[in-house]
């Protein structure tokens, strides 16, 4: 079913389908298409509004009877690293820091299928082949980068992520990492290391997807100081983890056209409207 609003995108539900993170759940998501000349603002205002990207589609949860998928992303300014963390800064303090343009290569998809095929085997990534991976890095339509970490000693490639350039701050699209390095925390490093680059470019935020609690693949981001989430159509700091329900009655669950009018879209000029 499709849903629009006059001269803007047009937004789309999915059908209900078993949800990736948490057990006899079912996940249903909104998204529109992300193209044309004004990809970038779309994409940075619904960023804002709890919204993802995925190559050229931006989705946000929308579950009948579900409310545990909620926007993270870090107060890069307010953010002060915990002592495991500082711990993880200097255990990885040596590696290099690379970063390109979004352009696929084989030793990127080689460390891609290695993660996955120790991290996530039974995953919904877990039979992209080499021309999906490429699809993945390089269809954006928008200012994206993929920073690359690499072993001093050896040169190898050790930590990818996939990273939009927001008006407002980073959002970390997908990152993946070198398995045998487990023992160097290096999804956590790759986070600190972002905020580090927010900081120095002078963005608020650090966009970390969603955070799920009750779901072991998702709820490490509460470990993360002045993390703020996206619930009930708002940004909020986080708090106590274990006050946020991850369920809802249906009835409290708008439906998708009242969803879609209460989307704000950026304020472009006329002659670009039409």
């Amino acid at each position: 079913m499709r849903h629009t609003l006059p001269l803007a995108p047009q937004f789309y539900v999915t059908a209900p389908q078993p949800c990736p993170y948490l057990e006899e759940r079912l996940e249903r998501k909104l998204f529109t298409a992300l193209q044309g000349q004004d990809a970038q603002e779309l994409n940075d205002e619904l960023s804002r509004q709890g919204f993802r990207r995925s190559q050229n589609v931006l989705y946000r949860p929308s579950c009948t009877d579900c409310a545990a998928c909620m926007s993270a992303r870090i107060k890069t300014q307010e953010f002060t690293p915990s002592k495991s963390q500082k711990r993880v800064l200097k255990r990885n303090a040596s590696f290099e820091r690379r970063v390109t343009t979004t352009w696929a290569t084989e030793e990127q998809y080689e460390l891609f299928r290695t993660y996955l095929d120790s991290r996530h085997a039974d995953g919904g990534m877990a039979d992209m082949d080499v021309f999906e991976f490429a699809a993945m890095i390089e269809e954006t339509p928008i200012r994206s980068r993929v920073i690359e970490y690499h072993d001093p000693d050896t040169g190898k490639l050790v930590a990818v992520c996939l990273t939009d350039v927001l008006q407002d701050g980073l959002s970390m699209v997908y990152s993946f990492f070198d398995p045998a390095y487990e023992k160097q925390s290096l999804g956590t490093f790759i986070i600190l290391d972002h905020v580090k680059i927010a900081r120095e470019r002078e963005l608020p935020f650090v966009y970390l997807g969603y955070w799920v609690p009750g779901s072991p693949k998702m709820g490490y981001k509460a470990n993360f100081s002045a993390l703020e989430i996206y619930k009930n159509g708002d940004w909020q700091a986080l708090g106590d983890a274990s006050e946020h329900a991850t369920g809802a009655h249906p009835l409290s669950t708008a439906p998708i056209a009242e969803q879609v009018a209460n989307i704000s879209l950026p304020d472009l000029p006329a002659h670009r409207r039409i």
